[in-house]
């Protein structure tokens, strides 16, 4: 259930300044069937894309893939894409994105991002095959696992700060759309990511005035045992 996209891109002045961080084929983000797909795409899907609220180094904001370059990767990936259900996955896929980024907003509040315009999203990778050190740990307390793993790195005016966001399936809830739950951390690399958690430990646990306060908490589904 993984993203079948490579979020390794990282964001450069160049040509592929204003797409997505992701490699659409084996040959690079912009080679001539990115925009389109693969020759055996479906002709009937969307190739616009949708302009993210999550903005680059280089200016402007990223951009999610296209419904025919989402079904083009999962093809590659041999997952057995349906072009009828890419307007769907594509929407769940870019909405999910989009609270990811809430989460690293709530985390940045007041972390002086705002001296410079605000964070920017340098990075974004999946790594579905590795699973973070929490998500064992919790796995082994019988949670679900996550489907699905990122590591995005941000510009805070010049200092580069790395999350971990592992996405898991949220509760089924018959009639009611697909529920995720999120959980982004700054990973503990970092002086500085280390006093972000562990500022956020003491505010949990004593109430202490949370630095995200002036922030609306994304809101995630509580995260599912395995069945």
């Amino acid at each position: 259930m993984s993203c079948p996209v490579k979020h390794d891109e990282p964001d450069t002045n160049g040509a592929s300044a204003a797409s997505c961080p992701v490699k659409h084929d084996e040959h690079g983000a912009h080679s001539a069937g990115a925009a389109s797909g693969s020759s055996s795409t479906p002709s009937r899907l969307d190739t616009s894309r949708v302009t993210s609220s999550i903005p680059r180094t280089s200016g402007g904001n990223w951009e999610y893939p296209s419904e025919a370059q989402f079904y083009a990767a999962m093809e590659r990936k041999q997952q057995n894409p349906h072009a009828n259900d890419m307007e769907v996955v594509v929407n769940i896929h870019n909405a999910v994105n989009e609270r990811a980024w809430m989460h690293v907003l709530d985390w940045e509040q007041n972390r002086g991002g705002d001296k410079c315009g605000g964070i920017k999203l340098v990075t974004f990778k999946g790594l579905p095959s590795q699973p973070s050190p929490r998500a064992r740990w919790k796995t082994l307390w019988g949670y679900q696992a996550p489907f699905d793993r990122h590591d995005w790195v941000v510009d805070r005016c010049g200092t580069k700060i790395r999350y971990v966001i592992d996405f898991y399936t949220g509760r089924s809830i018959p009639g009611m759309p697909a529920s995720f739950y999120i959980d982004c951390r700054p990973a503990l690399d970092s002086w500085e990511a280390i006093k972000m958690r562990t500022s956020r430990f003491w505010s949990r646990m004593f109430g202490f005035a949370s630095n995200s306060a002036s922030v609306p908490r994304p809101i995630a589904d509580r995260q599912p045992k395995a069945q």
